[in-house]
């Protein structure tokens, strides 16, 4: 079987600049995790609200409101 060298060269260098694509994409996602900041519920009311929301389910969990 004959195969061109050019061919050979083309494909390796195709997949070549494939891999690199995704190694840059890969690296870019996790620097993009690294820089955004947790969401953070900073607001006094915000917590009491979650925190008044947790207490009425633990009541209906333990059947407290017969």
């Amino acid at each position: 079987m004959n195969v061109d060298p050019k061919v050979i060269a083309a494909i390796s260098s195709a997949v070549g600049y494939y891999l690199q694509a995704e190694q840059e994409t890969l690296y870019a996602m996790q620097q993009q995790r690294r820089s955004a900041q947790p969401v953070v519920m900073s607001t006094p009311f915000a917590v009491a609200g979650r925190q008044a929301a947790m207490d009425v389910r633990w009541t209906w969990q333990m059947r407290l409101a017969r």
